[in-house]
Protein backbone atom coordinates (compact mmCIF):
# COMPACT_ATOMS: atom_id res chain seq x y z
CA UNK A 1 0.00 0.00 0.00
CA UNK A 2 1.67 3.40 -0.39
CA UNK A 3 2.52 5.46 2.66
CA UNK A 4 3.79 8.66 3.05
CA UNK A 5 4.88 9.78 6.10
CA UNK A 6 5.20 13.51 8.08
CA UNK A 7 7.96 13.30 10.75
CA UNK A 8 8.61 16.63 12.38
CA UNK A 9 10.54 17.42 15.49
CA UNK A 10 8.81 18.84 18.49
CA UNK A 11 10.62 21.42 19.46
CA UNK A 12 9.16 24.21 18.00
CA UNK A 13 6.03 25.22 16.20
CA UNK A 14 5.49 24.74 12.09
CA UNK A 15 6.12 27.03 9.65
CA UNK A 16 4.85 27.22 5.93
CA UNK A 17 7.73 24.75 5.01
CA UNK A 18 6.61 22.16 7.35
CA UNK A 19 2.63 22.65 5.91
CA UNK A 20 4.02 21.98 2.17
CA UNK A 21 5.34 19.00 2.87
CA UNK A 22 2.95 17.24 5.26
CA UNK A 23 0.34 18.55 2.48
CA UNK A 24 2.02 17.20 -0.38
CA UNK A 25 2.11 13.68 1.23
CA UNK A 26 -1.06 13.98 2.40
CA UNK A 27 -2.43 14.80 -0.91
CA UNK A 28 -0.33 11.80 -2.59
CA UNK A 29 -1.30 9.03 -0.14
CA UNK A 30 -5.02 10.11 -0.58
CA UNK A 31 -4.59 10.31 -4.19
CA UNK A 32 -3.11 6.72 -4.34
CA UNK A 33 -5.82 5.67 -1.99
CA UNK A 34 -3.43 4.80 0.63
CA UNK A 35 -1.93 5.98 4.19
CA UNK A 36 -1.06 9.26 5.52
CA UNK A 37 1.24 8.88 8.98
CA UNK A 38 2.34 11.27 11.89
CA UNK A 39 5.62 9.98 13.15
CA UNK A 40 7.03 12.48 16.37
CA UNK A 41 10.43 12.47 15.96
CA UNK A 42 12.09 13.55 19.60
CA UNK A 43 15.10 11.84 20.10
CA UNK A 44 16.48 15.20 21.25
CA UNK A 45 15.01 15.24 24.85
CA UNK A 46 16.75 18.84 25.98
CA UNK A 47 14.90 20.27 23.32
CA UNK A 48 11.50 18.26 22.45
CA UNK A 49 8.47 19.75 24.47
CA UNK A 50 4.82 18.27 24.62
CA UNK A 51 2.53 21.50 23.67
CA UNK A 52 5.09 21.72 20.54
CA UNK A 53 3.85 18.33 19.85
CA UNK A 54 0.40 19.09 20.61
CA UNK A 55 0.49 22.33 18.68
CA UNK A 56 2.31 20.23 15.91
CA UNK A 57 -1.34 17.90 16.10
CA UNK A 58 -3.49 20.99 16.18
CA UNK A 59 -2.09 22.72 13.15
CA UNK A 60 -1.97 19.70 10.97
CA UNK A 61 -5.92 19.22 12.23
CA UNK A 62 -6.98 22.28 10.61
CA UNK A 63 -5.10 22.55 7.58
CA UNK A 64 -7.48 18.89 6.96
CA UNK A 65 -5.19 16.08 7.41
CA UNK A 66 -5.84 13.24 9.18
CA UNK A 67 -3.54 10.16 10.35
CA UNK A 68 -4.29 6.91 12.23
CA UNK A 69 -3.27 6.45 16.08
CA UNK A 70 -1.50 5.54 17.81
CA UNK A 71 1.34 7.68 16.31
CA UNK A 72 4.83 6.40 16.39
CA UNK A 73 7.55 8.52 18.91
CA UNK A 74 11.01 7.45 18.25
CA UNK A 75 11.32 8.57 22.19
CA UNK A 76 10.11 5.45 22.74
CA UNK A 77 12.07 3.28 20.14
CA UNK A 78 15.53 3.29 21.78
CA UNK A 79 15.47 -0.76 22.09
CA UNK A 80 15.10 -1.15 18.34
CA UNK A 81 17.68 1.26 17.61
CA UNK A 82 20.12 -0.29 19.66
CA UNK A 83 19.43 -3.66 18.15
CA UNK A 84 19.95 -2.10 14.83
CA UNK A 85 23.34 -0.53 16.10
CA UNK A 86 24.47 -3.79 17.83
CA UNK A 87 24.23 -5.39 13.65
CA UNK A 88 26.59 -2.49 12.58
CA UNK A 89 28.35 -3.16 15.67
CA UNK A 90 28.79 -7.11 15.06
CA UNK A 91 30.28 -6.78 11.72
CA UNK A 92 32.75 -3.85 12.73
CA UNK A 93 31.82 -0.99 10.65
CA UNK A 94 31.37 0.83 13.98
CA UNK A 95 33.61 2.92 16.37
CA UNK A 96 33.32 4.95 19.34
CA UNK A 97 34.07 8.78 19.16
CA UNK A 98 34.82 11.26 21.54
CA UNK A 99 35.92 14.50 19.41
CA UNK A 100 33.75 17.42 20.52
CA UNK A 101 32.54 19.79 17.72
CA UNK A 102 35.74 22.01 18.28
CA UNK A 103 38.02 18.92 18.18
CA UNK A 104 36.88 18.23 14.43
CA UNK A 105 36.78 21.59 13.06
CA UNK A 106 40.56 22.14 14.53
CA UNK A 107 41.67 19.01 12.94
CA UNK A 108 40.44 19.50 9.30
CA UNK A 109 43.53 20.65 7.31
CA UNK A 110 41.21 23.73 5.60
CA UNK A 111 37.75 25.00 5.93
CA UNK A 112 34.91 23.23 4.51
CA UNK A 113 31.75 23.66 3.43
CA UNK A 114 30.70 20.59 4.53
CA UNK A 115 28.27 17.48 3.77
CA UNK A 116 24.96 16.16 4.78
CA UNK A 117 25.88 16.98 8.70
CA UNK A 118 28.23 19.71 8.27
CA UNK A 119 32.28 19.49 8.03
CA UNK A 120 33.13 15.85 7.48
CA UNK A 121 34.67 14.04 10.49
CA UNK A 122 38.53 13.76 9.73
CA UNK A 123 38.27 10.10 11.06
CA UNK A 124 40.46 10.99 14.44
CA UNK A 125 39.05 8.44 16.66
CA UNK A 126 38.86 5.70 14.25
CA UNK A 127 42.88 6.03 13.91
CA UNK A 128 43.09 6.54 17.57
CA UNK A 129 40.62 5.08 19.75
CA UNK A 130 39.21 6.95 22.59
CA UNK A 131 39.37 6.27 26.13
CA UNK A 132 36.44 3.80 26.72
CA UNK A 133 35.11 5.58 29.48
CA UNK A 134 35.11 9.12 28.22
CA UNK A 135 31.57 9.94 26.69
CA UNK A 136 31.34 9.01 23.10
CA UNK A 137 29.31 8.78 20.07
CA UNK A 138 29.55 5.82 17.67
CA UNK A 139 30.20 6.83 13.43
CA UNK A 140 29.99 4.35 10.60
CA UNK A 141 33.05 3.57 9.43
CA UNK A 142 32.26 4.21 5.84
CA UNK A 143 35.07 2.61 3.97
CA UNK A 144 34.40 -0.02 5.77
CA UNK A 145 30.45 -0.09 5.49
CA UNK A 146 31.40 0.28 1.94
CA UNK A 147 33.42 -2.77 1.39
CA UNK A 148 30.89 -4.67 3.42
CA UNK A 149 28.84 -3.74 0.21
CA UNK A 150 31.46 -5.10 -2.22
CA UNK A 151 33.24 -2.20 -2.74
CA UNK A 152 33.34 0.96 -4.45
CA UNK A 153 32.77 -1.01 -7.90
CA UNK A 154 29.93 -2.68 -6.45
CA UNK A 155 27.90 0.23 -4.74
CA UNK A 156 26.45 1.82 -7.81
CA UNK A 157 24.04 -1.51 -8.19
CA UNK A 158 22.27 -0.08 -4.81
CA UNK A 159 20.73 3.10 -5.85
CA UNK A 160 17.58 4.87 -4.46
CA UNK A 161 14.66 6.64 -7.16
CA UNK A 162 14.26 10.48 -6.56
CA UNK A 163 10.76 10.48 -8.36
CA UNK A 164 10.87 14.70 -8.26
CA UNK A 165 14.06 16.65 -8.47
CA UNK A 166 17.62 16.58 -6.32
CA UNK A 167 19.33 20.39 -6.09
CA UNK A 168 21.19 19.89 -9.40
CA UNK A 169 18.18 18.54 -11.53
CA UNK A 170 18.82 14.70 -10.37
CA UNK A 171 15.81 12.66 -10.95
CA UNK A 172 15.16 8.43 -11.55
CA UNK A 173 17.76 6.23 -10.80
CA UNK A 174 20.68 7.38 -8.45
CA UNK A 175 23.59 4.96 -7.97
CA UNK A 176 25.27 5.28 -4.90
CA UNK A 177 28.88 6.22 -5.46
CA UNK A 178 31.93 5.44 -3.17
CA UNK A 179 34.15 8.29 -3.93
CA UNK A 180 31.00 11.02 -2.61
CA UNK A 181 29.96 9.05 0.22
CA UNK A 182 33.52 8.94 1.55
CA UNK A 183 34.73 12.51 0.91
CA UNK A 184 31.37 14.25 1.14
CA UNK A 185 29.59 12.34 4.00
CA UNK A 186 31.90 10.68 6.20
CA UNK A 187 31.49 8.42 9.07
CA UNK A 188 28.53 9.80 10.38
CA UNK A 189 27.23 9.88 13.63
CA UNK A 190 24.69 6.70 14.45
CA UNK A 191 24.67 7.36 18.02
CA UNK A 192 25.04 10.44 20.05
CA UNK A 193 26.93 10.89 23.27
CA UNK A 194 23.72 10.49 24.74
CA UNK A 195 23.16 7.18 23.62
CA UNK A 196 19.89 8.43 21.91
CA UNK A 197 19.80 6.96 18.31
CA UNK A 198 21.07 9.94 15.28
CA UNK A 199 18.80 10.91 12.84
CA UNK A 200 19.89 8.79 10.09
CA UNK A 201 19.83 5.60 11.79
CA UNK A 202 16.25 6.13 13.20
CA UNK A 203 14.91 7.28 10.03
CA UNK A 204 15.89 4.46 8.44
CA UNK A 205 14.63 1.90 10.96
CA UNK A 206 11.26 3.49 11.50
CA UNK A 207 10.42 3.88 7.50
CA UNK A 208 10.94 0.11 7.11
CA UNK A 209 9.14 -0.07 10.45
CA UNK A 210 6.24 1.67 9.53
CA UNK A 211 6.04 0.35 6.00
CA UNK A 212 6.80 3.85 4.21
CA UNK A 213 7.05 3.39 1.11
CA UNK A 214 7.49 6.83 -0.70
CA UNK A 215 9.23 9.29 1.21
CA UNK A 216 8.48 13.37 0.60
CA UNK A 217 10.83 15.72 1.97
CA UNK A 218 12.53 18.99 0.92
CA UNK A 219 15.60 19.22 -1.09
CA UNK A 220 17.72 20.49 1.22
CA UNK A 221 17.51 16.02 2.57
CA UNK A 222 18.72 15.18 -0.45
CA UNK A 223 22.26 15.05 0.41
CA UNK A 224 21.12 12.45 3.40
CA UNK A 225 19.49 10.10 1.17
CA UNK A 226 23.00 7.88 0.01
CA UNK A 227 23.65 7.48 3.23
CA UNK A 228 19.92 6.49 4.13
CA UNK A 229 20.60 4.01 1.05
CA UNK A 230 23.75 2.93 2.38
CA UNK A 231 22.06 2.28 5.93
CA UNK A 232 19.05 0.13 4.08
CA UNK A 233 21.46 -1.96 2.14
CA UNK A 234 23.53 -2.82 5.54
CA UNK A 235 20.61 -3.57 7.93
CA UNK A 236 18.55 -5.64 4.91
CA UNK A 237 15.71 -2.94 4.98
CA UNK A 238 14.13 -2.19 2.16
CA UNK A 239 13.78 1.30 0.30
CA UNK A 240 11.22 3.47 -0.26
CA UNK A 241 10.98 5.86 -3.57
CA UNK A 242 12.50 9.60 -2.74
CA UNK A 243 10.21 12.51 -3.00
CA UNK A 244 12.61 15.80 -2.83
CA UNK A 245 10.05 18.88 -3.06
CA UNK A 246 10.96 22.95 -3.51
CA UNK A 247 11.80 24.85 -0.84
CA UNK A 248 9.65 27.40 0.55
CA UNK A 249 11.58 30.76 1.42
CA UNK A 250 11.07 34.16 2.73
CA UNK A 251 10.58 37.14 0.88
CA UNK A 252 14.42 37.34 0.90
CA UNK A 253 15.00 34.11 -0.08
CA UNK A 254 16.02 32.58 2.47
CA UNK A 255 14.68 29.12 3.78
CA UNK A 256 11.99 29.50 6.59
CA UNK A 257 13.26 28.09 10.44
CA UNK A 258 11.12 28.00 13.56
CA UNK A 259 11.86 31.15 14.29
CA UNK A 260 10.35 32.76 12.02
CA UNK A 261 6.89 33.58 13.28
CA UNK A 262 5.55 35.42 10.44
CA UNK A 263 5.46 32.35 8.34
CA UNK A 264 4.09 30.26 11.31
CA UNK A 265 0.65 28.46 11.17
CA UNK A 266 -0.08 29.35 14.53
CA UNK A 267 0.30 32.57 13.17
CA UNK A 268 -1.32 32.59 10.35
CA UNK A 269 -4.59 30.91 11.40
CA UNK A 270 -4.42 33.73 13.99
CA UNK A 271 -4.12 36.25 11.30
CA UNK A 272 -7.05 34.87 9.80
CA UNK A 273 -6.29 32.67 6.78
CA UNK A 274 -7.81 29.52 6.19
CA UNK A 275 -6.69 26.51 5.35
CA UNK A 276 -7.42 26.99 1.42
CA UNK A 277 -5.34 30.36 1.73
CA UNK A 278 -2.23 28.62 3.40
CA UNK A 279 -2.72 26.15 0.18
CA UNK A 280 -2.52 28.61 -2.34
CA UNK A 281 0.11 30.78 -0.99
CA UNK A 282 2.58 27.43 -0.77
CA UNK A 283 1.52 26.50 -4.47
CA UNK A 284 -0.91 23.95 -3.97
CA UNK A 285 -4.31 23.64 -5.34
Amino acid sequence: MHTERFAPSPNGRLHLGHAFSAMLSHDAARAARGRFLLRIEDLDRARARPEFEQAIGDDLAWLGLAWPSPILRQSERADTYAAALATLRSRGLLYPCACTRKDILAALDAPQEGGPDGPVYPGTCRRHPPDPAAPHALRLDMAAAIEALGGAQALPRLAFTELEEGPQGERGAQPLRADWLETSCGDVVLARKDGAAAYHLAVVVDDAFQGVTHVTRGRDLFPATPIHRLLQALLDLPTPLYRHHRLIRDAAGRRLAKRDRDAGIHELREAGLTPLEIRARVGLP
